[in-house]
């Protein structure tokens, strides 16, 4: 199931994506930082998940289309190892809401926020 359309917003916070038999689903960068499947982000195993907090405002530099399945997205904060499939952007879309309470749910319990930290 590949996108016919993605945009990135003016302001480089949320990507659109088109999918073929009418589906769209709009995603905020950060929550696709913070989701990034990377194994940066995802570890190598279930149990080895980074939490990553302070991303919000992060915003889409570029995105690199990986053959006929996925794109690689630069974000701002120079992440950019994450390959997203097109299964993978629909499943983020269509669980968003439930995706951001998680990560709200997980940085409460680790004492952490969405705000970038500013150094003094």
């Amino acid at each position: 199931m590949k996108p016919t359309k993605i945009s990135v917003s003016p302001d480089r916070r949320v990507m659109t994506l088109v999918f073929e038999h009418g589906e769209s689903h709009s995603i905020e960068a950060e929550l696709l930082r913070v989701r990034s499947p990377s194994a940066e982000v995802q570890g190598h195993g279930p149990d080895q998940r980074v939490l990553v907090y302070g991303k919000r405002g992060v915003g889409i530099m570029k995105i690199h289309p990986i053959g006929n399945y996925a794109i690689r997205i630069e974000f701002d904060d120079l992440h950019n190892t994450g390959i997203f499939t097109w299964d993978y952007l629909a499943e983020l879309g269509r669980n968003r809401a439930a995706e951001w309470r998680t990560y709200e749910a997980e940085l409460a319990a680790a004492g952490r926020s969405r705000d970038p930290v500013r150094l003094p």
